[in-house]
């Protein structure tokens, strides 16, 4: 049974940080792209960043040099350091694990980040 299983998420104040973890289960990590999407309300859910089995990363515009995806394949998990946070980034924010080879692509069920003032 495969799970993807976020924690992090809050209520933070502008310009503070917060750091999503996603631990994965039931798969071979190390062959997956993990990546981290998010969902506002009335919005479609985009990719907010994501990194390659070899470590290779992508990010949205948006994100650029204020997140940072990591991950740790002795622990099976990918981390999100979001700075800098600001109201735009209120979101649900969703693990993806997701493998070409395998055809196979994974959700967690989604952490809530809210940036208020």
């Amino acid at each position: 049974q495969v799970q993807l299983v976020e924690s992090g998420g809050g209520l933070v104040q502008p310009g503070q940080s917060l750091r999503l973890s996603c631990v994965a289960s039931g798969i071979i990590f190390n062959i997956y792209t993990m990546g981290w999407y998010r969902q506002a309300p009335g919005k479609q859910r985009e990719l907010v960043a994501s990194i390659t089995s070899i470590g290779v990363t992508n990010y949205a515009d948006s994100v650029k040099g204020r997140f940072t995806i990591t991950r740790d394949g002795a622990k099976n998990t990918v981390v999100l350091q979001m700075n800098s946070l600001n109201p735009e980034d209120t979101a649900v924010y969703y693990c993806n694990a997701e493998s070409f080879r395998l055809s196979r692509n994974y959700w967690g069920q989604g952490t809530q980040v809210t940036v208020s003032s």
